[in-house]
């Protein structure tokens, strides 16, 4: 437990309190913050934002107060409250903004009372290659992780190495689920142990201590399902292993599914929005055909099910470990079909940082990454992102100055620990973190290349030197390696940028977002003249439409497959020392370029994700979250926008299950 509180002054608050913040995008960014990130205070109102500002930025200085008072380093808290002020104030401004997880949980009772630091974490990734030891471990840490809202990568290594044996349906016992994560968590891995070591007896279960469908979950937001998911994740379990043959080994088909399952029933338990990737050999058809459904439409061991693989299959996305020199051509026309595999380069995310530097192997104990491919990460491992603004800088200069304290809120992160003994490991021993950047597409086609060449190098450059003196200040390792670029997703909506390096769908459109019925944003969105309508399939939802115009900057149809490729492999030469996560979207007559790009690209790449772009024609389907409108419907729509005002808005505040996922446009 925390001893020390760190807090700012109330005269330098004070300045802030009446003070508009700068949300983009018409009120889009302030909706998105108002639905997704204010906590509800004590007094039963919501947080403004210079009240989420205040937590986080005090939950991160408590984090470091309480690590030098530990080791009696010597605080300092007049250096303290100049930091943190001018951290504030970067924040407040949106020069850096901290990962979605950790706009919602620093400072909260999640990590000042329950030490859930692992929830503060964009990332993990989890090997199966040695399960055999615990054959049930990657599974339970999978579903823990996903509910305390981190996306977790995985592999298939471990297929062949664990026997499915039937349990002892003789003697029974009854396990009383406690309504809490670990009661979820605890339960799945008493059934597959169930099914992992012979002579196990069957277990049952009692759910009855599981709140009722429709109950808050107070700490993580959203509201209960029920039992209903957690059961259906159960029986799936049973109908996969009951009556295999004797002696038959876990499949690749099997850890997947089982993964994927699980992914699913963390969704429907509304928690959060599961975000997982999947690792396989490029060489294993079964592997590949798993996201095929004209060749595997149904689980190949749910025998006598009618369940398609394609109700589960959705929660991953599916990728393979490439090789440099490895032939192409079969992964690459899958990829063209539907988007998938994704590709990621292991032996150069181990021996590279940045692509443009000489190899130093210091990561040589990756494993793989997370969903969005930005990290790089051994097994177990958990990373901390967080994320810069170039075209909310003022100069050169001002953007250099943002990154100490952007870099300073995920170092800060990292000298907590977690549950999870084997993370906490690798997690104080490679301290990784994240440095981002958002906005890209604006910043190249404003300034130029060259000059966003000369922003990248000295901001990396700029991050390494505090990671010296950092490490040195709070007497930890520094950081195996310091920069990506994420997807971004709802924190880039809050300032109004493009998300990561992502060109926009188009520049002028209508946004859509969706609140509960019961929400009191509906009437402030009112208010401010939004077009407020009812869901047309959701009958407990409103979907409040919002025009957003991002001039100034080309669109995606407008920058070709090629041209996607070059940025992504700029940023990795010049900025990642992890990964960028990029998905590139392609034309239909573009799908045939996938394969020469790997070969060309396979040099100069970590990771790599393809989408083919939809041709929508005419089509337009109801309630769309993107709709493309002209300049002038936009202008139209514009005008009679008021500013929206959330000043003493009540309890009741729709906090939906998405909020932890940072990956909008992530599909690798």
């Amino acid at each position: 437990m925390m001893t020390y509180k760190f807090t700012l002054e109330n005269s330098f608050l004070d300045k802030y309190k009446n003070v508009k913040p700068p949300f983009g995008f018409n009120g889009l960014g302030e909706l998105v913050y108002m639905r997704t990130y204010s906590r509800l205070k004590e007094d039963g109102t919501n947080e403004v934002w210079w009240e989420t500002v205040k937590r986080v930025v005090e939950g991160t200085y408590t984090i470091q107060k309480n690590h030098i008072l530990k080791y009696q380093l010597g605080w300092d808290d007049n250096k303290a409250q100049l930091s943190a002020q001018e951290m504030f104030d970067r924040m407040f401004n949106m020069k850096f903004l901290p990962p979605g997880r950790g706009l919602w949980a620093m400072g909260s009772e999640l990590t000042t009372k329950r030490n859930l630091f692992a929830a503060l974490n964009n990332c993990s990734f989890v090997s199966t290659e040695t399960m055999a030891e615990d054959p049930t471990k990657p599974f339970e840490f999978l579903m823990d992780m996903s509910m305390l809202g981190v996306g977790v990568g995985f592999d298939t290594k471990g297929a062949g190495t664990v026997t499915i044996y039937q349990p002892n349906n003789e003697d029974k016992v009854t396990y009383v689920i406690p309504d809490s994560r670990e009661g979820w968590v605890n339960s799945t891995g008493m059934l597959l142990d169930s099914f992992f070591h012979a002579g196990r007896v069957n277990v049952e279960f009692d759910y009855s201590k599981i709140r009722e469908a429709g109950l808050p979950i107070k700490g993580f937001g959203g509201m209960s399902s029920g039992p209903g998911p957690l059961m259906k994740l159960h029986d799936q379990i049973r109908t996969m292993f009951t009556g295999r043959p004797e002696a038959a080994t876990i499949t690749v088909t099997d850890i997947v599914d089982i993964m994927n399952m699980i992914g699913c029933c963390v969704v429907a338990g509304n928690v959060r929005r599961s975000a997982e990737i999947v690792f396989g050999d490029p060489n294993d058809d079964e592997y590949l055909k798993l996201k095929d459904y004209r060749w595997n439409p149904e689980s190949q061991q749910m025998e006598g099910s009618s369940a398609h693989r394609s109700e589960y299959g959705w929660s991953s996305n599916n990728s393979v470990f490439s090789t440099v020199g490895m032939d192409y051509s079969k992964v690459a026309g899958q990829t063209a079909v539907n988007g998938e595999p994704g590709y990621i380069w292991l032996d150069n995310m181990r021996k590279f940082g940045r692509m443009g530097d000489a190899p130093d192997n210091k990561d040589n104990r990756s494993m793989g990454t997370n969903p969005c491919a930005e990290q790089t990460l051994e097994s177990y491992e958990l990373c901390c992102l967080v994320e810069t603004f170039p075209t909310r800088a003022t100069s050169k200069e001002d953007y250099l100055r943002t990154l100490k304290f952007a870099y300073l809120y995920a170092k800060t992160v990292t000298l907590t620990n977690t549950h999870w003994p084997e993370t906490n490991r690798v997690l104080l021993r490679n301290r990784r973190i994240g440095t981002s950047m958002s906005g890209i597409a604006q910043f190249v086609e404003k300034h130029g290349i060259d000059t966003f060449r000369e922003w990248c190098d000295e901001g990396y450059n700029t991050i390494q030197n505090w990671d010296t003196i950092y490490a040195e200040w709070l007497c930890v390792t520094p950081s195996v390696k310091t920069t990506s670029v994420k997807p971004s997703g709802t924190v880039s909506l809050l300032p109004g940028v493009t998300p990561g390096m992502h060109y926009p769908e188009s520049n002028h459109y209508i946004r859509r977002i969706r609140l509960s019925k019961k929400s009191p944003l509906i009437e402030k969105c009112i208010a401010a003249n939004y077009h407020v309508e009812p869901s047309v399939s959701e009958s407990d939802t409103m979907v409040v439409s919002i025009p957003v115009e991002i001039p100034g900057v080309r669109t995606v149809n407008q920058v070709g497959i090629w041209e996607q490729v070059h940025l992504a492999a700029f940023l990795q030469r010049y900025w990642a020392d992890n990964q960028v996560s990029v998905t590139v979207t392609f034309k239909k007559d573009e799908a045939n370029q996938i394969e020469p790009i790997l070969n060309y690209f396979q040099y100069h790449l970590k990771s790599i994700s393809f989408l083919p772009k939809l041709e929508l024609g005419n089509t337009v389907y109801p309630q769309m979250p993107y709709e493309e409108i002209s300049k002038d419907k936009y202008d139209e729509l514009a005008k009679h926008i008021k500013p929206l005002n959330f000043d003493e808005m009540g309890q009741g505040q729709d906090v939906e299950a998405e909020k932890f996922c940072d990956g909008d446009h992530c599909q690798l």
